[in-house]
């Protein structure tokens, strides 16, 4: 009979755990074996629940003590350098993977004050303006706001189309700090830690907001690898998605006189699960960019190259119609690389030397445009941009 996914789980932690204590005390051998049993719960728990979100960290730590085993089989032991200091007292050893799990932690996450402003970020008006209504307005002015306002932000729609730089945008608005972290990262690179992550996170940036008085702005990608809708949930997501849910619930309850804001993004908002929608009050579509926000990302990018005096951004914004902002800058990046090819490859193409004007590429044409679209299809299809709208007709929130 197959052990449950929490006993497997708990199992490889335990042998974890104990081959750490052994690699600590200078015990080979036996952490050696520990090792190889984790990894082998680990792998068990993968090919029995082969659609798990925590399958990519559990790969990552399968990784980790495959290379500690034959670290430790390669050399000699006073070669192999242990995890902790196996003369230190136990005070000490314990403090240092303390510090080897907050340092691991710290990894996952970039705080910074963002040099994004609102008009760097083209297109998307409308998620613009619910963010300005929701975040921004009752930051500056929270006497207009008696009732309170909304501390949990969704942002879903298709990848590539300006999620994380609205967020940043919003934390310059605000002269505030973004923590940026990915939500899959979450699930810790140690099992049984994801729960402890959640709980750091939010303790980090509620600290940010309490020590200096600045607003921030907490952003999760990827929300569904944290609160997607499971089939065969293993302890860890359990765990993990209940401390969110008790974080969230604290910013809107005890914290509302902090400025911290939860702002969540995901490109399948129909993966998460119904209970946490309600958490989230302002659920905003970031769509594809409009014809005129396409003519705009064109010129941006094209800014820097050199084009024919044929190349025309608005034909361009007609021509790639249904194409992401992300698309766009990679197929500018694409018709560059196309003509420097075209340069290297030929005949008499001679490397510069000193003194001398190096050649240079010809200038780029309507022609390498057309080109590179029968080469570079949108990478959004038109099922994608239907299951968007019909999420958006049920539970969208502006």
């Amino acid at each position: 009979m197959n052990m449950a996914p929490q006993e497997l789980e708990k199992s490889a932690s335990q042998y974890a755990t104990n081959a750490i204590k052994y690699d600590s005390q200078g015990a080979r051998g036996m952490a050696i074996t520990h090792y190889q049993k984790a990894s082998e719960s680990l792998h068990k728990l993968m090919r029995l629940y082969p659609d798990s979100k925590l399958n990519k960290i559990y790969a990552v730590r399968m990784k980790s003590y495959q290379d500690r085993i034959k670290a430790l089989q390669s050399t000699s032991l006073t070669d192999a350098e242990p995890v902790v200091n196996p003369a230190a007292s136990p005070e000490e050893q314990r403090a240092s993977l303390a510090n080897q799990t907050k340092n691991n932690f710290e990894d996952m996450v970039m705080k910074e004050r963002p040099d994004v402003r609102w008009v760097d970020v083209i297109g998307v008006d409308d998620a613009k303006n619910a963010l300005r209504e929701s975040i921004v307005y009752p930051t500056k002015r929270p006497d207009l706001f008696p009732l309170g306002w909304p501390r949990g932000i969704l942002l879903y729609g298709p990848p590539g189309c300006g999620k994380t730089i609205l967020a940043a945008a919003t934390a310059h608005e605000l002269d505030g700090y973004f923590i940026n972290v990915d939500g899959s990262s979450m699930m810790s690179k140690w099992l049984g830690e994801a729960e402890k992550n959640v709980s750091k996170l939010f303790k980090m940036a509620r600290g940010y907001a309490e020590r200096e008085g600045k607003p921030v702005i907490l952003f999760i990608d990827e929300l569904d690898s944290l609160l997607g809708e499971r089939t065969n949930e293993i302890g860890g997501e359990v765990r993990s998605r209940n401390q969110f849910l008790t974080e969230l619930d604290g910013i809107n309850g005890k914290g509302k006189n902090i400025k911290l804001y939860v702002i969540g993004a995901t490109n399948k908002p129909w993966s998460l699960d119904h209970p946490f929608l309600r958490r989230f009050q302002k659920r905003i579509y970031v769509s594809l960019p409009s014809l005129e926000a396409r003519e705009k990302l064109f010129v941006l990018y094209t800014n820097p190259l050199k084009l024919d005096g044929r190349v025309r951004s608005h034909t361009l914004a007609s021509i790639f119609d249904g194409y992401s902002a992300s698309d766009i800058k990679d197929i500018c990046q694409a018709v560059q690389l196309k003509v420097v090819n075209e340069l290297f490859s030929k005949s008499d193409y001679k490397e510069p030397v000193a003194g001398e004007n190096p050649s240079e590429p010809r200038d780029i044409s309507m022609k390498d445009f057309r080109e590179t679209i029968l080469r570079r299809k949108p990478s959004v299809s038109m099922d994608m941009i239907r299951a968007y709208y019909k999420w958006s007709e049920q539970f969208k929130a502006l």
